[in-house]
């Protein structure tokens, strides 16, 4: 008899029913001393005990200020200690984080602060090229008018605009507001914090789309708390552990997996730069010994092919995890060996599940771990199911469909699209395709709407991607469908190769000839610096798609305009 691909955790400790300020409180009467925070880039050094009256000074402020429990305040920072004070501040006082990327432009960044209706905001100065407080200016030119409360006509629920460095006209300063804080006194702190419930809502992340504007997933302390946990406990986190963090902090890798991961088990974050930076990222891992690193592929690429790599001494470092977009298998590989960790595991999951769903373990063997995704999280179901919702046979390709603890509260204001993602039975569609083997191992073989189908065959770009990676002079490559009139859609690959090397499209072809099928060997073939991709280092294959197409175009004028030429002589 068949086995149908539907597995749940049902091992490990019970799920933890605390709120995120309890959480906080806990580990800073129990393990005051130990060091929470290190900050490299600002030279901030903080014990759990700083850490939490930090947070209470400011969260204390921000209820001085007005704000409510249930009120929306956003953050639009890079990794920095006030991002991690905000982060607990927030929680404590009931207030819901509104995580902004670093990278948004002035559309995207009203799209956020009306969507959810924020009623504060916590602005950096400026990141890399970005003015915020100037782009902040530009949207809200009532800011500064004199009044103690800001109100303008674009954004009518926004009231405060709080700056992390620098005094800003019309703006409020983030060590203003801890200073009144600590004023003000914990007493309203405390008996707010009481009536905080683990299922409320303590944070909203907006999902990056190809299409449509940005959703906001909103996630409870349970959700979060659980999720940072459990991951912990499979990537072997122990008290003391120093943990490494260059993935960005308005990301669930960065403020779940790393900050809360780091807090429910005693551990030390550390920030090697306010953006990810491959030699910085180096530099701090020897400095500061630290036994865990976090990175997306992308990430451990640069940092494995950086010219002084083996000027570094990273011999402290046992444990880690790559995810947030597909692991290349020689990737993985290369990080085990030449940067030391081997117990290195591979997580998946979705900021709408808070985010992960499957996480390889760190005694799993080296094949299992680079080849799959690992096994279901404790406290979760998952099933495969085809396009009619049915569950498919084990190894069976077919959509990945999460349910649990960690399954948002939906998305912010917006009951249609949580219902196309949730359905009534409370699974998570993710979009994904995978199989689950008799082992109850996940492979993750692309996105549904990544599937290319040339002539009626179906093809995984993520498959011809890992036999790519074999190649000895290719760094990395992205492979996906491109239109075509004969066969409806055809492969391109962008790669990006090795330093010195000499490929040529002729020597992939070859590379590839009798040793995959013909129709999973690409048509198309560029050879790039880097891929277009998001702060956190996901690759848009949209965006590459795009620029094929517009390829193609360009070409089709020109060979019309030469026919023209032609025609007339």
């Amino acid at each position: 008899m068949l086995r149908e691909s539907y597995v749940h955790g049902n091992s490990g400790p019970p799920l933890i029913g605390k709120t995120i300020g309890a959480l906080l409180d806990e580990v800073s009467a129990t393990d005051g001393s130990r060091e929470a925070l290190v900050v490299a880039h600002q030279k901030i050094r903080w014990t759990y005990s700083e850490l939490k009256s930090r947070s209470d000074a400011f969260a204390s402020g921000l209820l001085a200020l007005g704000l409510e429990p249930g009120d929306r305040i956003g953050i639009w920072a890079p990794n920095c200690a006030e991002w991690t004070i905000a982060q607990f501040a927030t929680a404590k006082a009931g207030l819901i984080l509104v995580n902004i990327n670093p990278a948004y432009r002035l559309s995207e960044l009203e799209h956020v602060l009306r969507a959810v209706g924020c009623r504060a905001l916590i602005a950096a100065a400026r990141f890399k090229t970005s003015d915020y407080i100037a782009m902040i200016r530009e949207l809200v030119p009532e800011l500064g008018n004199g009044s103690d409360e800001l109100h303008s006509t674009r954004l009518p629920e926004l009231r405060h605009v709080i700056s992390i460095a620098g005094k800003h006209d019309g703006c409020l300063s983030f060590d203003w507001i801890a200073e009144r804080g600590k004023q003000a006194g914990t007493k309203r702190l405390e008996s707010l914090s009481a009536t905080i419930q683990m299922d409320d809502a303590v944070n909203i992340q907006f999902t990056s789309g190809t299409t449509g504007l940005p959703k906001g997933a909103t996630l409870s302390h349970h959700n979060l708390i659980n999720n940072a946990f459990f991951v912990g406990e499979a990537t072997g986190i122990e008290p003391g552990s120093r943990v490494c963090i260059p993935v960005p902090l308005y990301h669930c890798f960065g403020m779940v997996m790393g900050n809360l991961g780091c807090v429910t088990h005693a551990a030390t974050m550390v920030y090697p730069s306010e953006s990810f930076d491959p030699l910085k990222t180096l530099e701090t891992v020897e400095a500061e010994r630290c036994d865990v690193l976090y990175g997306v592929p992308t990430m451990f690429i640069a940092q494995l092919n950086h010219p002084e790599f083996t000027c570094f001494d990273l011999s402290s470092l046992r444990r880690g995890i790559m995810a947030g977009a597909p692991c290349p298998i020689e990737v993985m590989k290369e990080v085990a060996s030449t940067m030391h960790m081997s117990e290195i595991t591979i997580a998946y999951g979705m900021t709408e599940t808070s985010p992960v769903s499957f996480q390889s373990s760190r005694d799993d063997p080296l094949e299992l771990r680079v080849s799959t995704v690992g096994r279901i999280q404790p406290h979760l179901e998952v099933k495969i199911v085809d396009r009619d919702g049915r569950i498919v046979p084990r190894g069976e390709a077919g959509e990945l469909c999460t349910r649990g603890y960690s399954v948002m509260l939906g998305y912010w204001n917006d009951e249609a699209r949580t219902r196309e993602a949730v359905d009534s039975a409370g699974w998570m569609h993710t979009g994904d395709l995978a199989t689950i083997d008799d082992d109850g191992y996940c492979r993750i073989v692309g996105r549904i709407k990544d599937m290319v189908i040339r002539g009626g065959e179906n093809i995984y770009p993520r498959e011809v991607e890992e036999y790519l990676y074999r190649h000895p002079d290719i760094q990395d490559v992205q492979v996906f469908g491109v239109p075509n009139t004969k066969y409806g859609e055809e492969l391109c690959a962008w790669i990006v190769t090795r330093a010195g090397a000499a490929l040529d499209e002729e020597g992939v072809r070859r590379f590839c000839q009798d040793r995959i099928s013909h129709y999973k060997i690409p048509r198309y073939i560029r050879f790039v610096e880097s891929f277009p991709s998001t702060v956190t280092g996901k690759v848009q294959k949209f965006a590459m798609r795009e620029a094929m197409i517009e390829e193609f175009a360009r070409a089709q004028q020109g060979h019309e305009l030469l026919g023209k030429r032609h025609g007339g002589v």
